[in-house]
């Protein structure tokens, strides 16, 4: 077998250190790849590593924006009853027409809502993903 002359370098990712990516240069490829070989390894590794990092995070991002989402839904829909409670019981000693009249408004706010929820929604689901997948460092 022939000694190659040409020297093996390897680019690395390396996010601790000053600048984006280093070379790393060996003498002789014959000399040094059980060298090089090791060190792609521990590179890979490392890699792996960063990327599990990440999609944990992003996982518990993502658990996260759930749970707050959950809890406006809930904080809204105690809002909207009491809102809807103190109506009836405002309305309990009159006749059946306002009680009447008060059920048709709220049917028409709960359309009216529907409506604007269904209409913004994939905004806002996409406005939510967005935040939560942007990673910042």
């Amino acid at each position: 077998l022939k000694s190659s002359a040409h020297p093996l370098i390897v680019f690395c990712y390396c996010p601790n250190s000053a600048s984006s990516a280093a070379s790393i240069s060996f003498g002789m490829a014959s000399n040094s790849g059980q060298n090089g070989i090791q060190l792609l390894l521990a590179a890979e590794q490392e890699a792996q590593h960063i990327v599990n990092a990440a999609r944990t995070a992003k996982q518990a991002r993502l658990k996260q924006a759930k749970e707050e989402a959950e809890k406006e839904i809930a904080e809204f829909r105690a809002q909207m009853e009491a809102e809807f409670q103190r109506k009836v019981a405002e309305s309990s000693g009159d006749s059946g027409a306002n009680v009447k009249r008060l059920e048709q408004e709220t049917e028409a706010k709960i359309r009216h809502l529907n409506t604007e929820a269904s209409r913004i929604s994939h905004d806002v689901v996409q406005m939510l993903l967005r935040h939560v997948t942007t990673v910042k460092n």
